[in-house]
């Protein structure tokens, strides 16, 4: 049986928007607790001014703004250095380190190791720092090498003074997030996991985003829910896989999984709303 303290670990989520959607949200703290983590995404194209407005708006709302940085896009140790005393000026204290786009290297850092080994972000006063998991594998990246990768994150978590986690990609299927924490466990994983979920949204929207992303075998499963056309319109929420990753928690003690962090396919208010009423439910 999975008691309240065993949902715990949902108490602990995250919520991530663009500098796009952000500006249409009048007020955050309308559908979001105070001291929430917003993650504000980076993608080609967007205005670093749209991202430190953004900023600005979610720090005067009492919410915990937190940039990515994508390490592929940085051209230089000084870019770097800019960025991050830009984000300093507004008070963040927390970034997500994501490696962007594998094709398209514009400056001397190919991993988000090599960024973190530059020690840079402690001189900017950030303290907590994101790095993405792959629990179904990347289409870039083989197994072996990302896997090095989390070792040398582990490593680097306890050389510096950064306190390092790791938030996924999103899954559709509860059984590869299962299995990947397990084996990277037993490989000696020690950080912190944050388990990336897609917010209530339409089957084919999920869909859709699932084969934009490259997500992998889960794909299928969810392709297999929606095996009528008319199933495509239903609104599908991850509820069934929050359900089986806290009987996984309950069972497993000593598992890295210590949050949640929701990808709002569906619309920002709508997954904020879920996502608020999981917590009060605890309460």
């Amino acid at each position: 049986m999975v008691s309240a303290d065993n949902l715990n670990w949902l108490q602990n989520w995250s919520i991530e928007v663009t500098p796009q959607a952000g500006s249409r949200i009048k007020a955050f703290d309308k559908v979001l607790p105070r001291g929430t983590t917003v993650n504000i995404t980076s993608l080609p194209g967007e205005e670093s001014q749209d991202i430190r407005e953004l900023i600005q708006r979610l720090m005067d709302q009492g919410m915990n703004p937190v940039p990515h940085i994508a390490t592929r896009g940085i051209q230089s140790t000084a870019d770097l250095a800019c960025r991050l005393k830009s984000y300093s000026h507004f008070g963040v204290t927390e970034i997500l380190v994501i490696g962007g786009d594998i094709s398209s290297v514009k400056g001397p850092f190919h991993n988000t190791a090599d960024l973190i080994e530059t020690g840079i972000f402690e001189n900017y006063g950030i303290h907590r720092l994101g790095v993405a998991g792959h629990p179904e594998g990347s289409p870039n990246i083989s197994d072996d090498e990302l896997q090095k990768a989390l070792d040398r994150k582990n490593e680097l978590a306890v050389q510096s003074d950064l306190d390092i986690y790791i938030e996924t990609q999103f899954c559709f299927d509860p059984k590869p997030i299962i299995a990947w924490e397990e084996q990277t466990r037993l490989r000696g994983n020690q950080l912190p996991i944050r388990i990336g979920l897609a917010g209530p949204a339409k089957l084919s929207t999920l869909i859709r985003f699932g084969l934009m992303s490259g997500v992998g075998p889960s794909i299928q499963f969810l392709k297999k829910q929606a095996s009528k056309m008319a199933e495509l319109l239903i609104t599908k929420d991850p509820s069934e896989m929050i359900n089986a990753l806290t009987i996984y928690q309950a069972k497993t003690p000593n598992s890295c999984i210590d949050g949640v962090h929701f990808y709002p396919f569906g619309g920002f208010e709508k997954t904020a709303q879920y996502a608020s009423g999981l917590t009060i439910s605890l309460n």
